[in-house]
């Protein structure tokens, strides 16, 4: 077996075990369940939902799927690929969208470092950086802001544009605004889903996707 062979085997063996994670241990911020804490469908507030700042990952005609999530939660980077394969799927026919609910050491600054680059039209591969390198920077005591600055650099932002955008009140006052709306529509962990309005109760990946096909059926 060529040392290629075995790489690949142990990445798809991660992303199984990453996605094994996501349908059936408790993996989110608040350590609770993730049915217990999202509790039964309801219907949210859609001004609170998705504001006219927030960030995109899609602008689909069909359907809108809201995020509540932090980029340092263990639950939210489980849930990452399954998110990504909707997307995939999914990405021409439903707006994707990404609220802010930082809870941990670094989240805060690394929602930060998100909506800094989503000004210079770069928010997807940040998002997309945090959660791939979150096992370099999560989970420390000490503030990483240089680490994300360097992810910042890695993706071509103009470095004095991102550094004042990152300071600017302006910027936390987003990520403060997202996370009063998802306290106001009842989140109490990460990750949490709405489509279309709905929040879900997800315990699978496959129940994810049963919410999508439905939605796009009616």
């Amino acid at each position: 077996m060529t040392k290629s062979t075995k790489i690949s085997i142990a990445l798809a063996a991660v992303v199984v075990l990453t996605i094994g994670i996501f349908l059936f241990v408790s993996a989110r911020d608040d350590d609770s369940d993730i049915s217990a804490v999202n509790g039964p469908s309801t219907a949210a507030n859609t001004e609170l939902l998705v504001r006219a700042d927030s960030n995109k990952l899609s602008n689909g005609p069909e359907a809108t799927f809201v995020e509540f999530l932090d980029f340092e939660c263990e639950g939210c980077l489980a849930a990452f690929p399954a998110v990504e394969e909707l997307r995939t799927k999914y990405g021409d026919r439903v707006t994707f969208v990404v609220r802010h609910m930082p809870l941990h050491n670094n989240s805060m600054n690394a929602a930060l470092a998100s909506e800094a680059a989503a000004n210079q039209g770069k928010f997807e591969p940040m998002y997309k950086r945090l959660f791939e390198t979150v096992g370099e920077w999560g989970h420390k005591e000490d503030s990483q802001e240089e680490y994300f600055a360097g992810l910042a650099r890695d993706l071509g932002l103009d470095m004095n544009q991102y550094s004042a955008d990152v300071k600017d009140p302006a910027t936390r006052a987003r990520v403060d605004q997202s996370t009063k709306d998802g306290t106001a529509l009842g989140v109490q962990g990460t990750p949490t889903f709405f489509l279309n309005g709905e929040r879900l109760n997800p315990r699978t990946a496959q129940d994810l996707q049963a919410a999508f096909d439905n939605a796009l059926d009616e």
